[in-house]
């Protein structure tokens, strides 16, 4: 089950959306998207740029435990 973990973590890690926006190379306004809802289901490569941005795993982030 699809389910966005993104906001939690990246503030669990004191950065903003900018400075994870640099570290993973996807737009500020993208994360944005992902993290309110408003965008769902984000392509394999965008996830694996965002979770080795984060030092997690991709099921970590976007799929329910």
């Amino acid at each position: 089950m699809y389910y966005n973990k993104l906001k939690n973590i990246r503030k669990e890690q004191s950065l903003t959306l900018e400075e994870l926006s640099e570290k993973c190379g996807v737009s500020a306004g993208y994360l944005c998207h992902l993290e309110n809802g408003s965008r769902a289901h984000p392509s394999i490569e965008v996830m694996e740029k965002i979770a080795k941005a984060l030092n997690k795993t991709i099921f970590e982030i976007f799929f329910n435990q």
